[in-house]
């Protein structure tokens, strides 16, 4: 890996002396001149949700390092043909290669070890290598937010969770909505029904029809469509989103949602490649660093609802609130943690359990 980038550290060197020769002191010598960067996405870019984010954070990068060269791969099933598709970009001399699903986690490990010269970068998952970080970020912060509204809202006191897959994160962002819709709504409860897709409409949007007919008249959802919110909307229910403001799919229908800004992390790891301070590492954002963040409220969410959870985000930022803290039971009644214990976050990143108020398996 070391030989790539002092190849790529002279071509900066040399690229800065020449704008120093020409007198140029506006900021043109932060350049991603000679550097290729490679985001590999689970679904199409155009989903408005999950990979139109990440696709947010590559043009971001593109406009803050003139000069950096980028492509993207989008609907790349996860498993054994990713594999192919991170090596065939290490072989076409990508520096900087970004996988942005779980399922491309074993596959993005056996191919930075076959090339030890390229950076790899997996997002939500937990393996490194020397050439391989993982990061992510507290997507439960605005999902207990997302819990007030959720639960301030409801008048039958079901709430539909239309959910791709039964693994920590979406576990973690379930249970932190349900305690945030148990803080302002303690006889509310979140009806999980799961789709085992991460982009697949249709079946978001039967999910969601599925939890209409049950009673709820609140859809949440861990999907990248907006397909659960129209069809909230059609049944006159109100809808949380997920990843972006997507309230335009469905207005009136629209509380709020926890949304991704991944465009600064994007830089951040380019320009380390660049001047050769890249390590592997797992990273995880929050709210504090702006990683995550909370959409637009629809004009349902009431001023009081609004107060409190501008309120708790203040508090969620400067530390002086914990979403997880005991006593703390799982969905059978069976304590997890004991008074005022505060789980570490390793404990919450391997999240194997639903907490009270949760109806559905969490494994599937």
């Amino acid at each position: 890996m070391h030989r790539r980038w002092l190849r790529r550290l002279v071509l900066v060197s040399v690229f800065a002396l020449v704008v120093g020769a020409c007198g140029d002191d506006d900021g043109a010598g932060d350049s991603g001149e000679g550097l290729k960067v490679a985001f590999v996405y689970v679904g199409p870019i155009g989903d408005a949700g999950w990979t139109w984010a990440h696709d947010q954070g590559r043009l971001y990068l593109e406009e803050n390092l003139p000069g950096v060269e980028t492509t993207f791969l989008e609907s790349v099933p996860e498993g054994a043909e990713s594999q192919r598709v991170f090596e065939d970009l290490a072989e076409d001399g990508y520096d900087l290669i970004f996988g942005t699903s779980f399922g491309y986690m074993d596959p993005m490990l056996a191919a930075a070890a076959n090339y030890p010269d390229v950076a790899f970068e997996h997002a939500t998952g937990f393996l490194q290598a020397d050439n391989l970080g993982n990061y992510f970020g507290a997507a439960e912060e605005g999902r207990y937010l997302t819990g007030l509204a959720a639960g301030a809202a409801t008048t039958t006191n079901l709430i539909g969770y239309v959910a791709a897959f039964p693994i920590p994160e979406v576990l973690r962002g379930i249970n932190a909505f349900t305690i945030g819709v148990r803080e302002v709504n303690p006889d509310a409860q979140v009806q999980v029904i799961w789709t085992s897709t991460w982009f697949g409409p249709d079946l978001e949007r039967q999910a969601a029809e599925a939890a209409l007919d049950a009673g709820a008249d609140v859809i949440a959802m861990h999907q990248d469509s907006p397909a659960p919110g129209q069809a909230a909307a059609d049944r006159g229910a109100k809808w949380v989103g997920y990843n972006s403001d997507m309230s335009v799919f469905a207005p009136e229908a629209w509380l709020t949602a926890p949304v991704w800004d991944w465009g600064p992390f994007y830089l951040q790891r380019a320009r380390e490649v660049l001047d050769g301070t890249w390590t592997s590492e797992s990273y995880y954002g929050n709210m504090a660093g702006g990683m995550v963040s909370l959409a637009p409220f629809g004009p349902s969410v009431s001023e009081e609802t609004r107060g409190l959870i501008e309120s708790r985000r203040a508090a969620i930022i400067d530390g002086t609130f914990a979403i997880f803290v005991g006593p703390l039971y799982d969905q059978n009644g069976v304590l997890i943690y004991g008074e005022g214990v505060v789980p570490s976050l390793g404990e919450l990143l391997g999240t194997g359990y639903f907490v009270e108020g949760v109806i559905g398996s969490p494994t599937g």
